[in-house]
């Protein structure tokens, strides 16, 4: 068995011992590889640099020996000076293309790392909020942050040593075998020693890597959810610090555990590689200069095969442990691929159609839905639990109907849990319809683009959501190329222009984490602002006043009034101000509309709706007729 293929046959050992997968698999392999197809070229030169680097670092032992025979045969000293001008030389290149194939390497390697982030990134955002929802958040940024790096490190950084260690170990051999095959085959004899130890600790490793990678998951995910500010707030009112220490704690030494573990393991597979090859440098020198004194073998041979030796295990010890790091970073890269092969529940058809323009109707016809069961939209590991909820996709709507025309409001009461917030998640196509049709304009939403849909409709949830980021970027989100005035504007339509004025940064004041630096009034405000902003032909209220006291809400409602105005609009009730506005009111209980009618009209009928009246809204028509007066 040549040096190639018994190095190439261990490590292959090594990919099979994982657990009873296989991350060698053609199929990671494959995937790999079209993330790597666009920078064929720059692999091609890589490939011809590294064949070159290793031709230049066999040649130095040979001319190394030419100079001990030259000496030892009384040569010119013009032959020797020579033969070391070359050698140096020879030197100058070896550093040359050494850097030249590390600079490809991590030009490839970070390229296919920077398509494998966008990819995963521009995926994760095409997936339903049902995803959201159920996925930890901690264990998905993990899997997209710590999982990629750990691809990017053995990728970029031992990519250059595997082709460039295999084109030396096929030269050195050949070499060896040319100046004495005998040398040659008892170099090899240490070869079996080798297998031994890369089939055990190739193993141990990738097992060692998963659940280092599912600690470090956990970890990320308490820290992400006790370090916002909602989390922390939990923990300090009802949380046990000492416990959350303890916890964390636990994780956090089982990964210094692990990494310790691997550390060793590593380090003594390097060092008993380094020790054979000790042995068989002694071996060399112990036969070589045996048959250089019976006459068969040049004494410049036996430095050759002495230099060649270390370019002999050298290259095995660089392979089998690039291979053991290229092992654990297709672990990476499976676990980023079960992110990719997620099937995104709501997809944009290949021939979508634009919305119309101008003002639009709204329309549900016999509409049915179900929440999703975790199997179709999450990830076990995602989740952290060993199994998927397979419960879910019970009915929750049953033949919902309605029509709103151009212009017109729509309102919708009910108890909580009725349905009314899975109605707005369907018209902005958050859901999509299990039975039925939700169209605007006459239009199926799911006929429609995705830019199309954000640029007709716009929502204000109850909680209305900022990111860390200046008030002027909160708004920008809703339309990047506003001006300056126009930020302004809608801010004086929310009543925030004085507040915002006010700040030392203005419109660059940070919001900070959700907007918690905001008061919530300041904050859903702000949510109604961006909602201006967007100026929607469709525009939907999930209780967008509930946060606000009366002061607040008679701020606000002027600035709803001017939003609404000319728009189809759908609201979820909660104050009476905005039940009173509405052209159609709908009772909804239990996934189903019980009642529809004006304001009057279902008070005069004295059904569900006047008793949701009576309970629910008397006391706030009080309050907000006190505040008239």
């Amino acid at each position: 068995m040549s040096m190639q293929t018994a190095a190439w046959s261990s490590l292959h050992q090594i990919s099979r011992a994982t657990e009873g997968r296989n991350p060698f698999s053609k199929e990671t392999l494959r995937r790999v590889l079209t993330f790597a197809a666009p920078h064929r070229g720059r692999l091609v030169a890589f490939v011809l640099t590294s064949i070159v680097a290793a031709v230049t670092a066999v040649a130095t032992p040979v001319l190394a020996g030419q100079v001990v025979d030259a000496i030892v045969g009384h040569s010119s000293v013009s032959t020797v000076v020579w033969l070391a001008v070359l050698i140096a030389a020879v030197a100058l290149a070896d550093a040359g293309f050494g850097l030249l194939t590390r600079w490809l390497s991590a030009t490839i390697g970070e390229g296919v790392i920077l398509d494998l982030r966008r990819a995963v990134f521009d995926h994760v955002q095409t997936m339903p909020i049902a995803f959201f929802t159920r996925t930890r958040t901690g264990a998905l940024v993990s899997r997209l942050n710590n999982d990629v790096i750990g691809a990017q490190a053995a990728f970029a950084g031992t990519l250059s040593g595997v082709v460039s260690n295999a084109v030396a170990l096929i030269l050195t051999v050949a070499v060896m075998a040319q100046k004495s095959w005998l040398v040659t085959v008892l170099a090899l004899i240490l070869l079996p020693i080798f297998l031994i130890p890369a089939r055990r600790m190739g193993a141990r490793v990738a097992d060692l890597r998963r659940e280092a990678a599912a600690h470090n998951a956990t970890m990320s995910t308490q820290m992400t959810e006790r370090f916002s500010a909602p989390g922390a707030t939990l923990i300090k009112l009802f949380g046990r610090p000492d416990e959350e220490s303890r916890e964390f704690a636990l994780r956090a030494r089982r990964v210094r555990d692990i990494g310790i573990r691997s550390s060793m393991l590593s380090f003594t597979f390097i060092t008993a590689l380094t020790l054979v090859s000790s042995l068989a440098l002694a071996l060399v020198y112990g036969v070589g200069g045996w048959l250089a004194i019976a006459g068969q073998l040049a004494p410049g041979d036996v430095v050759v095969l002495a230099l060649l030796l270390t370019r002999l295990y050298a290259p095995i010890t660089n392979l089998s442990s690039a291979r053991v790091e290229i092992m654990s970073a297709l672990v990476s890269f499976e676990r980023v691929f079960e992110v990719l092969d997620l099937t995104p529940l709501i997809q944009e058809k290949a021939d979508a159609r634009p919305l119309p323009a101008g003002p639009v109707a709204v329309e549900f016809d016999d509409v049915r839905f179900g929440y999703p069961s975790a199997d179709k939209v999450s990830l076990a590991s995602l989740e952290e639990v060993a199994v998927l909820d397979t419960r879910g996709g019970e009915e929750v709507l049953h033949g919902i109907s309605f029509r709103v025309d151009p212009g017109q409001t729509l309102a919708l009461v009910g108890s909580s849990g009725a349905g009314k917030s899975t109605v707005a998640q369907l018209l902005s196509r958050l859901y999509d319809v299990e039975s039925g049709s939700v169209r605007i304009g006459g239009i199926d939403v799911r006929d429609t683009s995705f830019a199309s849909m954000r640029g007709t409709v716009g929502m204000v949830t109850q909680d209305g959501h900022l990111f860390h980021e200046s008030i002027a970027a909160n708004l920008r989100l809703a339309r990047p190329e506003a001006t300056e005035e126009e930020l302004w504007d809608v801010l004086r339509r929310s009543r925030l222009e004085d507040m915002v004025r006010s700040l030392p940064d203005g419109l660059e004041t940070i919001v900070g984490e959700r907007g918690y630096r905001l008061s919530g009034g300041e904050r859903q405000r702000l949510t109604i602002a961006r909602l201006l902003l967007a100026a929607p032909r469709v525009v939907i209220l999930d209780e967008a006043t509930a946060a606000l006291d009366s002061t607040n809400e008679a701020a606000v409602q002027a600035a709803l009034g001017e939003a609404l105005e000319g728009r189809t609009a759908v609201v979820i009730a909660h104050r009476l101000s905005t039940i009173r506005a509405a052209d159609q009111i709908l009772v909804v209980e239990d996934g189903q509309i019980v009642e529809r009618g004006t304001h009057g009209e279902l008070l005069a009928a004295g059904g569900r709706y006047a008793e949701l009246y009576t309970t629910q809204f008397a006391e706030a028509a009080a309050t907000a007729d006190d505040y008239a007066q």
